[in-house]
């Protein structure tokens, strides 16, 4: 835990003013690119305003399973974490389509699916055990897992940092997962579970009064210390949410801008920011997400989505997407010509 405690080192506020200054003078109307600039001014401004590149990218995603899928609290059974991991490593879920189409490269990361999983070069074993327990009975994991799923994310997201990657992404797949997002969203926030749950995989309404019933009793059986994430973590959450929010922070610490997701890597999100508050200048939320839950952790950021298209699949699919847009606003910052090297006239003065 000593490497979560090191401070993650802020932006520096001038780079964000070159940056803003250097989009201001490119040959377009100020602000003519919306919420775009914002991002692009953030991504220069941990980049360098000066150097500025966007060439290597890379997203992780996570799985897992969890105990608290058999309340049935999903409109899927348990067994479709690891059909659905099957389906990433051949190549055949959206997020391969969607990674392949970003130029991102993509890894899956086992860090507790309930079953046995078969060698492949996109496969990464970190396995923990198989699935958290049931939650709505016993806590999740015990505290020694929630650091060791922690840790787990950072050091992968500081090894590919170190490999010179500049943008990262986080993904997830487990039954079950949103159920223990919203327990931990609920509990960071204060605000009660039944404004939060949402439909997850597509679930009726019985089952979503279920699943606000499950949370409520899971938080109020283990009573969680929202001033310890991890001690959130642990009673509520989840080993793919605990790898994702200890890469974040391995991101932050490497100074390299990383994209959330949706609802399940707010959750996540979220967990990091309270361990490390410096590490919002470095996170860039992908899309809002259809889950109501994921508003939590964007009414905490300055930095809006740029994406609201109403999805909830998960899998890193809203963060690869928003990946795409965010190259893009880095090749304008980049390959516009500004007024004077174009030889256009900038706005008037008395105007």
């Amino acid at each position: 835990m000593q490497d979560f405690l090191q401070p993650i080192q802020p932006v520096a506020r001038e780079n964000i003013k070159k940056a803003r200054a250097h989009l201001d003078n490119l040959t377009k109307p100020r602000g003519s690119l919306g919420q775009l600039e914002d991002w692009i001014a953030q991504y220069a401004a941990i980049k360098g305003p000066g150097n500025c590149t966007l060439e290597s990218k890379a997203v992780f995603l996570f799985a897992a399973d969890h105990g608290v899928a058999e309340e049935k609290v999903s409109a899927y059974p348990q067994e479709v974490t690891a059909q659905m991991v099957l389906n990433f490593i051949s190549g055949g879920a959206a997020i391969n389509s969607l990674a392949g189409y970003a130029g991102a490269e993509l890894t899956v990361v086992d860090m507790g699916v309930k079953s046995i999983l078969p060698h492949h070069p996109s496969l990464l074993s970190k396995k923990i055990a198989d699935g958290t327990r049931n939650m709505a009975r016993e806590p999740a994991m015990d505290r020694q897992e929630a650091e060791t799923a922690l840790s787990i994310g950072y050091q992968l997201a500081r090894e590919k940092a170190q490999a010179g990657v500049d943008l990262l992404a986080a993904g997830d797949m487990g039954i079950g997962n949103t159920t223990s997002a919203t327990a931990i969203l609920s509990v960071m926030s204060g605000q009660p579970v039944h404004e939060l749950a949402g439909r997850g995989t597509g679930i009726d309404d019985a089952t979503r009064q279920n699943k606000i019933r499950v949370i409520e009793q899971a938080i109020n059986m283990h009573r969680p210390d929202a001033t310890d994430p991890v001690d959130v973590l642990g009673k509520v959450g989840g080993f793919e949410i605990g790898a994702m929010s200890g890469f974040f922070i391995g991101a932050g610490a490497s100074s390299t801008p990383v994209l959330i997701d949706g609802v399940i890597s707010s959750s996540a999100a979220m967990l990091a920011l309270t361990l490390q508050p410096n590490l919002k200048d470095y996170l860039f939320p992908g899309h809002r997400s259809a889950e109501p839950a994921s508003r939590v952790l964007l009414d905490q950021l300055d930095l809006s989505p740029l994406l609201d298209l109403e999805m909830r699949l998960g899998e890193g699919t809203g963060a690869v997407m928003a990946m795409c847009l965010l190259e893009g606003g880095v090749r304008l910052y980049n390959e516009m010509a500004t007024f004077s090297s174009a030889g256009v006239s900038e706005k008037n003065s008395a105007q």
